[in-house]
């Protein structure tokens, strides 16, 4: 520190030292204008801080660096050198008065005998860094509440609690708007008959929209009157696909996403989304939905507890589902035989369930209200969705029959009855409690199989099918499906791409590809990335063996998947034992091609399966080392 005899025509001033701002320069005070007078010595003042900070401090209250290099004894050039540098110019009003703050309030703070005005001082000072603190806070945030304390008080009061899953009224007029807007004539139909009659009981083919419209119809009505609603179908995940709908059409409408699972309205009205457990299922009460009900395991007794949900007269029940097979334990519940079967021979009614009868809807002696909506029921409808040629390549007669036409299956000449594929189907999402779908890798580093059942050529152009199948490690285990999914028109390229995509998804230990027709290619290319990829050249021998493999893995329960996928069910059960053309041997199909078939689902779960020994499951990691089979064509 430089020192020397302080200029006595500033004494006066020197000696001023109000407020305190003022005086974080070498202890001294010097008016924000410049300085008092003409400076007659060039002698440097005795600094208490440094003379960069102090050099500082005085340019900021105004004074010239000139002036500055006589007053604390530095060259100018140094002085212009630290204003380049620290920039102090560019600082804010609001930064250079914390700057000044902070230098005085250390300054006090380490004095080491304090008098009463120093004490008072460091408080004023305090008190003007949290204003600071405060106007600092206020540009970040544009509230006025960190301005003013007593606004900041004001709004720390009792609060309303914020409204959770709740419409305004105009938006629930929208709702209902957009979805008296959606509807096709048949769907209008089941919304004037769900507000007529108590029970709706509805057969109908696959992608009518039945689940999408009954999603929309619940959640309009849960926000106008306040009613429960209870979804039910073969399994939790199939359930929640209520709730997606669900989900999806408020925030479209409204721009309002529901949370919560339950979904609890704001006026109380509660939504469920539940599987067949019947623990799960019980102790509710409103209005229920059974969805795909012909597809549910042990029918009857989850019946009694889906009817107990809605027993008191307010409450409305909804079943609607595709049909499967006559031998299934809702067929009596369809055709009113389990009416009559609890009436006295005198008491009992007789019921046309056929298509003539029921395709504009009927009530029933049960009082059920009945209807059969069939794909051409649909398009009549308004429902512009299918292409009926293209669909009556892509399946055989007997399954045009039975997924768009609600014919029901004739399982007795099946290879894989409904009876045996009840067994295999669980809900996944209470089961697998090692599986998580959602999930980068959903079942980490486990070993997965694909099977891939490539599309069609030609006239038979059918769609294709793909499953990953956890496979079992253990005779104590059981084999999993994990996903299916069938795509259609896709070329080769677009196919191998496609399972391609699953190769970050999962550890891959076999794919198996049936070669016949544009399988080849598809297998090249997977080849490419997957060079141990089996190719499966169908004929008798192969398929044969295939089909009794699946047959003694399902004896043995040893195969699962999720219950909502009627779809895989209904593909394996159309898969028959036929003679071949020769009538030497008998061979399975499943529709018009002799090759493949159309049960693409079915075939690519057996392309997965077949990799296991059929010994059993082989020690983890062991696997196949054939890379083809195939025999001689019959």
């Amino acid at each position: 520190m430089r020192s020397g005899s302080a200029c006595k025509r500033f004494g006066s001033t020197v000696a001023r030292c109000a407020g305190g701002l003022a005086q974080g320069v070498a202890g001294v005070g010097f008016a924000r204008g410049g300085y008092a007078g003409d400076m007659t010595t060039t002698a440097p003042i005795e600094l208490k801080e440094s003379p960069r900070m102090a050099a500082r401090h005085l340019y900021w209250q105004g004074w010239r660096v000139s002036h500055i290099s006589k007053l604390i004894g530095e060259k100018p050039a140094t002085i212009h050198s630290w204003k380049a540098r620290d920039r102090w110019d560019d600082l804010t009003p609001t930064e250079r008065v914390e700057h000044s703050l902070e230098a005085r309030m250390v300054q006090l703070i380490t004095k080491p005998k304090k008098e009463p005005v120093d004490y008072k001082e460091i408080d004023l000072l305090g008190r003007q860094i949290e204003r600071l603190a405060r106007i600092r806070k206020y540009h970040d945030t544009g509230s006025e509440a960190d301005l003013n304390p007593n606004i900041e008080r004001r709004n720390a009061g009792p609060k309303k609690k914020p409204r959770r899953n709740a419409l305004e009224e105009e938006q629930i007029e929208a709702l209902d708007a957009a979805f008296l807007e959606s509807l096709f004539e048949y769907q209008a139909v089941w919304l004037e008959a769900g507000q007529k009659h108590r029970i709706r009981n509805i057969l109908k083919s696959r992608q009518i929209g039945a689940t999408w419209y009954f999603a929309r119809e619940a959640i309009v009505d849960a926000f106008k009157t306040g009613r429960n609603k209870i979804f039910l179908s073969a399994s939790r995940a199939q359930a929640h696909i209520f709730r997606n709908y669900i989900v999806q059409f408020v925030k479209e409408v409204c721009d309002v996403e529901l949370k919560g699972d339950p979904i609890v309205l704001d006026n109380g009205a509660e939504l469920h989304f539940l599987g067949t457990n019947s623990k799960t299922a019980q102790g509710y009460h409103g209005d229920v939905y059974l969805d795909e009900y012909f597809w549910i395991h042990r029918f009857a007794e989850f019946r009694k507890v889906t009817s107990g949900m809605a027993m008191h007269k307010k409450w409305r029940q909804t079943y609607f589902s595709t049909p499967s097979s006559v031998g299934h334990e809702g067929y009596p519940f369809w055709n009113g035989e389990l009416f009559n079967k609890r009436r006295k021979k005198s008491e009992r009614a007789e019921f046309d369930v056929s298509h003539e009868a029921l395709k504009n809807g009927k009530l029933c002696p049960d009082g059920h209200w009945r209807q059969i909506v069939t794909v051409l029921d649909a398009i009549e409808g308004g429902c512009d969705l299918f292409d009926l040629e293209q669909l009556r390549m892509e399946y055989s007669p007997e399954e045009f029959d039975n997924l768009l036409m609600c014919g029901f299956v004739d399982d007795s000449q099946s290879a894989f009855p409904l009876a045996v594929m009840k067994a295999c189907m669980v809900d996944s999402w209470e089961v697998w409690d090692d599986y998580r779908p959602f999930a980068p890798r959903p079942v980490g580093d486990r070993e997965v199989w694909i099977g891939y059942d490539p599309t069609g050529t030609g006239e038979d152009g059918d769609g294709a099918g793909l499953v990953v199948v956890l496979p079992a490690r253990s005779s104590n285990e059981k084999h999993r499906v994990l996903e299916r999914h069938r795509l259609k028109g896709q070329d080769y390229e677009d196919q191998a791409a496609f399972i391609e995509s699953f190769r970050d998804k999962y550890n891959i230990g076999h794919i198996g590809i049936d070669t016949t027709g544009i399988g080849g290619a598809v297998a090249e290319y997977v080849e490419k990335w997957f060079p141990t990829v089996v190719r499966y050249r169908y004929d008798v021998s192969l398929k044969t063996s295939m089909v009794l493999q699946a047959q003694q893995i399902m004896r043995k329960d040893r195969l699962e998947f999720d219950a909502g996928w009627s779809d895989l069910a209904a593909s394996f059960m159309a898969i028959k034992k036929e003679l071949t053309g020769s009538g030497r041997q008998f061979t399975y199909v499943s529709g018009r091609s002799k090759a493949t078939g159309h049960a693409d689902l079915a075939w690519a779960t057996m392309h997965a399966l077949h990799f296991e020994p059929l010994d059993g499951p082989a020690s983890e990691g062991a696997g196949r080392s054939i890379m083809e089979f195939s025999d001689d064509d019959d």
